[in-house]
């Protein structure tokens, strides 16, 4: 089996009502655990390489990986995402290194860490969509800064982040404006702001609807109900996992993440792609501690390796199912990035906006 795009995998968890986490890789173990893990519950997946994870593994390399892994699960749909996009560059060559989907990050500057103005984010996104669509790959849009509702300011992930302080109407994405976003850029999705944001450190208490604004994402999809939304951050830092990692020798202050119920809540309003790297790490990082320690004598880097890629692929399984994405691999046929182009040049995958929700 191909690879798929992100619009086609989309679509179809929209017209069935579900939602796909998309899981970070730097390297073959997580490759291994995530397609695992689908491969148990019939689940279609979304992997993602940010700019840090091509640096760190270089653009053959992971290209190789993914298409060892379709090779090895050729019945999984799987969507190769390049992650927070800084530029067109960075975008083309994700492309041209086998990426079906791109983000093209505009609410930040190329450096990352500036905020970039509205007019700013609709050109370079609306060039970015143009390149892509010419070659049927998808493209993900981003409006509203990614940061704290509590603190007014954002986290760095992979060298990412916006610097400063951000006012609120920076951190919530302005329901008015993703509609014209939307029109203007030719999006295929919508990541938005509400008040999620990257790392381990997301709330200091169990979040509700000052530091958590999901009534965004309801207002959004109610007025682009047809426009597939996507949940940055949404990592829930598990309890158990902190747990584990601090018992074993670290030393990670209490923390609060996304809580399930609240993403699935978002799923229900339109949010079909949901952004997990922190929980995966700390899948991974939380068993190293435990060999490290329980195991003083172990030099092996496998037996570290194989319990933190088990640890994953359980927790990969646990959002699939959770999601509501398993179930649905099996079924979806992948359409050739060439009839994808065609569609797009058609005019078929054109965005459809609902001027009465609107209004």
């Amino acid at each position: 089996m191909t690879k798929i795009t992100l619009r086609q995998l989309l679509d179809d968890a929209a017209e069935r009502g579900y939602g796909v986490p998309a899981f970070n890789i730097n390297n073959m173990e997580q490759g291994l655990a995530i397609m695992e893990a689908a491969d148990a519950v019939d689940a279609p997946v979304i992997i993602q390489a940010s700019r840090g994870a091509r640096s760190y593994a270089g653009d053959i390399m992971l290209s190789r990986i993914i298409d060892a892994l379709v090779e090895m699960f050729p019945h999984i749909p799987l969507c190769l995402h390049q992650d927070h996009g800084n530029n067109e560059a960075t975008c083309a060559t994700a492309i041209q290194h086998g990426f079906t989907s791109v983000m093209m990050d505009g609410s930040l500057r190329s450096d990352g860490k500036t905020v970039g103005d509205y007019n700013y984010n609709v050109d370079i996104t609306h060039r970015v969509a143009q390149m892509a669509h010419w070659v049927g790959a998808s493209v993900e849009g981003e409006l509203g800064a990614l940061g704290s509702l509590e603190h007014g300011s954002s986290e760095k992930e992979d060298g990412h982040g916006a610097e400063g302080a951000l006012s609120r109407d920076q951190l919530l994405t302005d329901p008015n404006q993703a509609v014209d976003f939307v029109r203007a850029t030719n999006v295929d999705a919508l990541a938005i702001a509400m008040g999620t944001s990257h790392g381990v450190y997301k709330f200091t208490r169990r979040s509700d609807g000052n530091i958590l604004a999901m009534r965004v994402v309801e207002e959004i999809h109610r007025r682009l109900p047809n426009t597939h939304l996507v949940m940055h951050g949404s990592s829930s830092v598990p309890q158990p996992l902190q747990d584990m990692f601090n018992a074993f020798g670290g030393e990670m202050p209490q923390t609060w993440g996304v809580p399930l119920e609240e993403i699935v809540r978002g799923i229900r309003h339109g949010v079909r792609k949901v952004n997990i790297d922190t929980d995966c790490r700390l899948a991974m990082t939380a068993i190293f501690r435990k060999v490290a320690l329980q195991s003083k004598a172990e030099f092996d880097p496998r037996k570290f390796l194989k319990p933190a890629m088990d640890a994953l692929r359980d927790l990969c399984r646990e959002r699939f199912e959770q999601f509501s994405t398993a179930g649905n691999a099996s079924r979806i046929k992948p359409i050739p990035l060439a009839e994808m182009a065609r569609r797009y040049r058609s005019g078929a995958l054109d965005p459809k906006t609902n001027m009465t929700a609107a209004a």
